[in-house]
């Protein structure tokens, strides 16, 4: 692209401007998107919004919210839900928005999974996207300890237990996490520090190079076919949008995105003004007491697949007990999405429907993680114990036989 020159009078200064304009649209028009991508594609703009929500709502939470073990229940459930005028307001959004974060990282997730937007250049993203969900996951789990109930002082009770489980240095690992050896005043200062600053940062970080990384391979379209981006932004730019099978990412595509925010968004304020208490177990609502165990421990919803993986294998298998299989199932479970990439064995980059064995793996596995999630809340006894179980068996199976699925594909297309 020829260099703008220095302008010398009133001449060079008026064709200056119009290159300036020319240069800005070429800009504007420069990243190109498939025409038949679905609303599905918008998914990660709807997370940045919820993202911005979390640190809109997070920052009115902090003006009144105490780190401290004697003073943060009150803060939370007398202070900023009766006393603060709105204060409820802006806790049923942080807590509604982390809900809805996580139901969009699912759909992200699993639609790049559905159509392949995972290999061939398109790693960088997914193990980005993989990374944010770590953060996110992170941030959540934090955050779900700072109202001091019961619920968040169990939960965080057993989930640093799980640390333990590393071996020779499990315990020390435990202690340096809690900066005590229970869960007490320090441990909730700890996690505050990670929820509200240095978390957050590092998703900032994370969500750049994802959106940055985004700009070396094109994004994949509903058919897995090849584009000639090149040859098909020509043909928009010459006026044949109807023929060319790409759009400006600015403003056609973001206008989708936009829509999509939208209608989002309403969703998600019926819920904060009249759904909210989905994103507020009851159990919660009752002071820590690190003396009464709740009958029933469970995470958030969206922790429950992970979560029933863990507590799914409830014997011993000879030597191995039940503790260290859970947590050897639960590490799996939590590694084996990153990665993903080099799993699938078939080089082509094609949706699920277009690939027959990898298509039932896919539903399989949707299915698998829907038993999970709910059973993942109900008690662990009966009958319960031999579903979580069998699922847990089949989640694992699900990404051990997945090489060779998508081998047998690869050779079945040729």
């Amino acid at each position: 692209m020829a260099q703008i020159k220095k302008a010398n009078g009133i001449g060079d200064w008026f064709d200056q401007r119009l290159a300036t304009k020319k240069l800005a649209k070429v800009m504007m028009t420069e990243y190109w998107i498939p025409k038949d991508i679905n609303f599905l594609w918008a998914m990660g703009v709807v997370l940045v919004v919820m993202f911005k929500l979390l640190i809109i709502s997070g920052i009115f939470l902090l003006m009144y919210y105490k780190p401290d073990a004697k003073l943060a229940f009150d803060s939370v459930n007398f202070t900023i839900m009766q006393e603060v005028e709105y204060g409820w307001l802006w806790r049923h959004i942080h807590a509604v928005a982390a809900s809805f974060a996580f139901l969009v990282i699912y759909i992200h997730m699993f639609t790049a999974i559905y159509y392949g937007s995972y290999k061939n250049g398109r790693e960088m993203i997914w193990i980005s996207g993989m990374i944010l969900f770590i953060l996110f996951s992170t941030t959540a789990f934090t955050g779900y300890v700072l109202p001091w109930g019961q619920m968040s002082f169990w939960a965080a009770q057993v989930i640093t237990n799980l640390f333990g489980g590393i071996p020779v240095v499990g315990d020390a690992v435990v202690t340096w996490i809690r900066g005590d050896f229970a869960v007490s005043d320090s441990t909730l200062t700890r996690f505050f520090m990670l929820h509200v600053f240095l978390l957050p940062l590092m998703i900032v970080f994370v969500i750049v190079i994802h959106f940055y990384s985004l700009r070396i391979p094109h994004v994949n379209n509903q058919e897995g076919a090849d584009i000639d981006f090149d040859a098909e932004a020509d043909k928009y730019l010459a006026g044949n949008k109807k023929e060319s099978k790409v759009v400006p990412f600015w403003p056609v595509f973001l206008a989708k995105d936009f829509y999509v925010v939208c209608v989002t968004l309403v969703i998600f304020f019926f819920c904060v003004f009249f759904f909210y208490d989905f994103s507020l177990p009851g159990v919660n609502f009752e002071p820590a007491n690190p003396m009464v165990t709740p009958k029933y421990i469970y995470p958030e919803w969206y922790f429950l697949w992970s979560y029933e993986v863990l507590r799914g294998f409830f014997f011993d298998i000879g030597p191995i007990k039940a503790m260290d299989i859970g947590l050897i199932a639960f590490a799996f479970a939590n590694v084996i999405f990153v990665i993903l990439p080099f799993l699938d064995r078939d080089p082509r980059v094609l949706p699920a429907h277009k690939r027959p064995r990898f298509k039932i793996w896919f539903w399989v596995l949707m299915f698998t993680m829907v038993i999970l999630t709910i059973y993942g809340k109900l008690p662990p006894k009966g009958i319960n114990n031999v579903i979580g179980f069998i699922a847990s068996m089949t989640f694992i199976t699900l990404f051990l036989i997945m090489p060779y699925i998508t081998k047998k594909d690869a050779k079945g297309a040729k």
